[in-house]
C-alpha cells in the first residue's frame, strides 16, 4: 500500500490504516474497515448516498480525502445515534428500496442536531444535496417534522 499509516476515529473508535493519504474516506470505510452501510452513488458529491458526519457537519465521503479528516470525529450510519428520526422513518414508510437511505438520514440527522424544529424550507435546503430516485421526499419532510414533534405519526394519512 504505502508509506503512511493514518489514524481515523469513526464511530468513537480509532482505526490504524495503512492508506494513501489522498484516498477518499468512502473507500476507506467500505473496503477497508467493512462499514457498507454509507453507499456510493455518483462518485461527484452530487447525489448524497455517502453522506457521512464530520465533527457532525454532514460530508460527502467520496469527495473527501483521509488528510481531510485527520484529527476528527467521522460518524457513519452505523454509528448514528437517531432513534427518534429512525422510528420516525419506519413510522412514516420512508424507504422504498433503501439505497439512498443512509445518506438521507444522516443528513437529516445533521439538521436536526443543527435545528431542533426545522422549518419546510430548512429541510429543503438541509436535503437538497440527497436524491431518492424513488420519490419519497413528501414522506422525508414528514419524518424529520415528526422526529422533531411537529407532528405525529397519527396526524398524517398516507
Amino acid at each position: 500500500m504505502s508509506d503512511t499509516v493514518l489514524t481515523l476515529k469513526i464511530n468513537g473508535k480509532l482505526f490504524q490504516l495503512d492508506a494513501d493519504p489522498k484516498m477518499p474516506v468512502l473507500w476507506a470505510v467500505r473496503d477497508m474497515l467493512g462499514l457498507t452501510g454509507t453507499k456510493y452513488g455518483c462518485g461527484a458529491g452530487l447525489c448524497g448516498a455517502c453522506t457521512i458526519h464530520v465533527d457532525g457537519k454532514p460530508a460527502r465521503a467520496c469527495l473527501t480525502s483521509l488528510s481531510q479528516v485527520q484529527g476528527k470525529e467521522l460518524t457513519t450510519i452505523e454509528g448514528l445515534e437517531a432513534d427518534k428520526l429512525k422510528e420516525a422513518w419506519t413510522e412514516h414508510k420512508v424507504p422504498q428500496c433503501g439505497y439512498c437511505q443512509p445518506g438521507q438520514l444522516m443528513s437529516a440527522a445533521a439538521l436536526l442536531s443543527q435545528n431542533n424544529k426545522p422549518s419546510d424550507s430548512d429541510i429543503d435546503e438541509a436535503m437538497a444535496g440527497n436524491i431518492c430516485r424513488c420519490g419519497t421526499y413528501t414522506r422525508i419532510k414528514l419524518a424529520i417534522k415528526s422526529a422533531s414533534g411537529q407532528i405525529k405519526a397519527q396526524e398524517v394519512t398516507a
